[in-house]
C-alpha cells in the first residue's frame, strides 16, 4: 500500500521500518495520489506504518490508508489516556474512537525524514 502513495520507497526507508523496535513515522518526498492538504510545502508526506491494533484492523477492513493526527495541540505533552485528550481535540475531529481496552503505547514514535538522495535524518529519536 504504501508505494501506492510513495512511488520511490528508498531502501534506506524499507531497512529502517524492518528493524525498528518502537512505533515509526517516516517523512517521504514526492507523495501521490493523496488530498493537496496533506502535502507539506516541502512536497512531503508523513506516514506511519503499523502492524497491530484498531488502526490496522481498520485499515484491513477499509483497504486505504486512514488520516490522523497527534492527539495533542503543538507543544503540548501526549496525552496517555483518552481522558487526557485535550477537549479543543475532541470536539474539532470528525469522529473519535475511546479504546479503553486497547493496549496503550506511551512512547512517542520515531520521526525520520528522508532526504533527497534517500538518507535518514532522525527527527525524534
Amino acid at each position: 500500500m504504501l508505494k501506492t502513495y510513495i512511488e520511490e520507497v528508498p531502501e534506506a526507508a524499507l531497512k529502517f521500518l524492518e528493524t525498528a523496535t518502537k512505533p515509526t513515522t517516516i517523512i517521504y518526498n514526492n507523495p501521490r495520489l493523496v488530498a493537496p492538504n496533506l502535502v507539506v510545502q516541502d512536497n512531503t508526506l508523513a506516514i506511519r506504518i503499523i502492524h497491530e491494533g484498531f488502526a490496522h484492523d481498520l485499515i484491513e477492513l477499509f483497504q486505504k490508508p486512514i488520516v490522523s493526527t497527534s492527539a495533542n495541540i503543538s507543544g503540548d505533552a501526549s496525552p496517555k489516556s483518552f481522558k487526557e485528550i485535550h477537549k479543543d481535540i475532541l470536539k474539532d475531529v470528525d469522529y473519535v474512537v475511546n479504546l479503553q481496552n486497547e493496549k496503550t503505547n506511551t512512547q512517542s514514535s520515531t520521526i525520520i525524514k528522508l532526504n533527497k538522495e534517500g538518507n535518514v535524518e532522525v527527527l525524534r529519536p
